[in-house]
């Protein structure tokens, strides 16, 4: 059975940093390739971040490149979203994806075979 246990959300001040992380079990961790999406309330859930096997490659979504960075610890089959210069526009439910299908980053919802329960980002101006 997957499991991706996401982790590491709460409140943050405009301009501050939060990382969230997410744990995952029951699948070969490092053949996933992993991302993070958000979910603001009213809205459609939206690509953030996605990070390949081994690593070598990541793609972000315009809208948080230069602040926020993916990355992943196969050893401790653990994937992150450091999170820089957050803006109140960040708020969201992040969830954490695995895709153990294709290599290759991809930016849809429907590219991702399991999905985290999600983590509350909130930041307050």
């Amino acid at each position: 059975q997957v499991q991706l246990v996401e982790s590491g959300g709460g409140l943050v001040q405009a301009g501050g940093s939060l990382r969230v992380s997410c744990a995952a079990s029951g699948l070969t961790f490092s053949r996933a390739t992993m991302g993070w999406f958000l979910q603001a309330p009213g809205k459609e859930r939206e690509f953030v971040a996605g990070i390949s096997w081994g690593g070598y490659t990541r793609d972000y979504a315009d809208s948080v490149k230069g602040r926020f960075t993916i990355s992943r610890d196969n050893a401790k089959n653990t994937v992150y979203l450091q999170m820089n210069s957050l803006i109140p526009e960040d708020t969201a439910v992040y969830y954490c994806a695995a895709d153990q299908t294709r290599q290759r980053v991809g930016r849809r919802s429907s590219d991702y075979d399991y999905w985290g329960q999600g983590t509350q980002v909130t930041v307050s101006s």
